[in-house]
């Protein structure tokens, strides 16, 4: 009996020796689990008047230069719109300046090809400081957004902002024809 528990001892010893320098080698090669993008988007208010809609970044690291593109389809605007409003969240800290955005005819971008602006549509913008920090943008085209097949974006070119964290951006569509602003959508940046 204490020939077997002796052996046993050893034994133990000897695989030890094996799987400990192969576990201690081979972890370096599983620290890229952060690169993985998952499928699913998390939203904190999930009710029936929320509307996700699309949007592409070029970067999602902190502090890089970053192009954001938020794509109205043709499925979120049911009619003409003669304004659009973003509004920013508050923590979003990136500077905003109305010559690095632009509203533009879009092809979203997928698999064998890029998102890209097909042509710039021509429009006033205007950002729009509360005082209670909350900003926003405006921007009246000078001809209306028609409800046909076309993809239209409104393009950031910032930098993103210094802290990491989901940003969440609502949009608001003045239709053609009457004197308020109704929900499009919203979209949710992850910035790394």
């Amino acid at each position: 009996m204490l020939k077997k528990t002796k052996k046993l001892i050893f034994n133990l010893k000897i695989l030890r020796f094996f799987i400990i320098p192969t576990i201690l080698v081979s972890t370096p090669f599983f620290d890229n689990t952060q690169d993985v993008k998952a499928g699913l988007e998390f939203q904190w208010d999930q009710d029936s008047n929320f509307r996700q809609l699309k949007w592409f970044q070029k970067e999602d690291k902190r502090k890089l230069r970053n192009t954001l593109y938020f794509f109205l389809r043709p499925s979120d605007r049911k009619t003409d719109l003669l304004k659009i409003n973003l509004a920013i969240p508050k923590t979003f800290k990136s500077t905003l300046k109305s010559e690095k955005i632009s509203f533009c005819k879009v092809r979203i971008g997928g698999f064998d090809t890029r998102t890209k602006c097909l042509e710039d549509i021509p429009a006033d913008l205007e950002i729009t400081t509360e005082e209670s920090g909350l900003r926003s943008l405006d921007i009246y085209p000078y001809s209306p957004i028609p409800s046909n097949k076309d993809n239209y974006a409104v393009v950031f070119k910032i930098f993103n902002p210094k802290k990491s964290g989901l940003y969440q951006f609502h949009s608001y569509g003045q239709p053609k024809g009457k004197s308020f602003s109704s929900y499009l959508g919203s979209w949710t940046i992850v910035i790394d």
